[in-house]
């Protein structure tokens, strides 16, 4: 059985359900943000800064940061194929990131509790150097995130 004949009872991978959010991330597809890794309760991403990232001070604006932070976030906490959401989001910005910086966010569950779990997002650039440091608290809903890998629940 291929992954788009899986029904709502059969398990889909995390890197299927990550496939499935891609292809439905119209925002993080605009940015150029990239899948580097998923496993369940994890995700890495990178995006590469553009001349059209930057804000008046000519360094990347701290909303574009937050994006590519929170779109790990959410791949990290949707790996186990429950819906689930945002509660609170909070980052910290360490260094400034220039145009042509490859910016790349690592999402570690910290703790799963129920339907609350605590995740760590850490923004570092191509050296290592920490850009932000990103901390989400995500709510799982009673539904699926993906039924089949095409097929997203309302």
């Amino acid at each position: 059985m291929t992954s788009a004949e899986k029904t709502g009872s059969e398990s889909l991978s995390p890197a299927e359900i990550a496939q499935a959010m891609l292809l439905a991330d119209r925002a993080s597809a605009q940015l150029g943000m990239e899948l580097v890794e998923i496993r369940e309760g994890y995700c890495k991403m990178s995006m590469l800064v553009r001349d059209d990232m930057v804000n008046g001070l000519g360094i990347c604006h701290g909303g574009l940061i937050f994006s590519l932070g929170d779109t790990a976030f959410a791949f990290a906490c949707n790996s186990r194929n429950i819906r689930t959401v945002a509660l609170n989001c909070t980052i910290n910005f360490l260094n400034a990131a220039n145009v042509g910086t490859k910016l790349t966010a690592e999402a570690v569950e910290k703790s799963l509790k129920g339907r609350t779990g605590l995740y760590d997002v850490a923004i570092t650039n191509e050296e290592g150097l920490k850009i932000a440091e990103f901390r989400g608290t995500s709510y799982g809903t009673s539904a699926k995130t993906y039924v089949g890998i095409d097929q997203v629940v309302d």
